[in-house]
């Protein structure tokens, strides 16, 4: 691969803190709207991320609880009246400042504009947090940037599954080794894994110590470029945050790393 050609974003914690900051208070707050009892503080959140969709991790929730609807029936209901409650909260969250992007996302997305890499959304999360958050943050153009935006709605089976990469590769007319996809999860690395999109890793909060497997490159975040396996070279230019030509480089050599080994 001589660079890449394009770049597939995840969103929920690799654009920014989402999981812990954001749509974990804004279930809490709609679990009180709607006058339900539960809570989940943050290692009990953590432990439903091993399920991929809110609504999807709100029913699990609800196969563990004593006070949960007894009836299906009951359970999608309810469930569908608190994620509504909980879009709201994020939404209103994002606009009021309380969800910031991660550390270098911002000055990667505005590289790959200026070299004239395209760019792609690749979550499964729903469409309206996709554009809470990227509206809130470039402003009510920000498709302009992206591509190909591909979300929960546009898929029938959500990450690992791969499905969000082949459609968004079919979108940009693109074969998987002329991109690079950059994920926080295991299950987000799978899913490109599983499209043969090679993956570079920023761990977010709740991934931080999580058993990744089959990247080219594993990292605590975009802003530094200490902490990375494979070792980043100093910069030219003495940035401290990670560019496109890193990537390029973990790109050319495309060996997969383990975050432990």
């Amino acid at each position: 691969m001589a660079r890449p050609q394009a770049v597939l974003w995840d969103v929920d914690g690799t654009l920014a803190e989402t999981e812990r900051d954001g749509h974990r208070v804004a279930f809490n707050l709609a679990f009180e709207a709607c006058s339900v009892p539960w809570r989940w503080d943050e290692e009990h959140y953590g432990e439903l991320l091993r399920i991929t969709g809110g609504r999807e991790r709100l029913l699990h929730d609800m196969t563990l609880r004593k006070d949960a609807p007894p009836l299906a029936a009951e359970r999608q209901a309810l469930a569908r009246a608190i994620h509504d409650r909980k879009n709201a909260f994020y939404a209103s969250l994002i606009n009021e400042g309380h969800i910031a992007l991660r550390g270098g996302v911002r000055e990667l997305i505005e590289e790959c504009l200026q070299r004239g890499v395209r760019m792609a959304l690749t979550t499964t999360t729903s469409r309206s947090n996709v554009e809470a958050l990227l509206c809130a943050h470039f402003g009510p153009h920000w498709h302009d940037s992206f591509a190909a935006v591909v979300c929960g709605e546009d898929v029938s089976v959500k990450k690992p599954d791969p499905e969000v990469y082949f459609q968004a590769l079919r979108r940009l007319a693109v074969s998987p080794n002329d991109a690079v996809a950059i994920e926080d999860s295991p299950g987000g690395v799978a899913a490109a894994r599983l499209a043969e999109v090679p993956v570079v890793v920023t761990l977010s909060a709740y991934f931080a110590t999580a058993t990744i497997e089959g990247a080219i490159a594993i990292g605590p975040g975009l802003h530094d470029r200490r902490g990375w396996r494979p070792a980043l070279r100093a910069s030219a230019s003495a940035a401290e945050r990670v560019g496109l030509d890193d990537i390029q480089a973990w790109c050319a050599q495309m060996e997969t790393v383990s975050q432990f080994g």
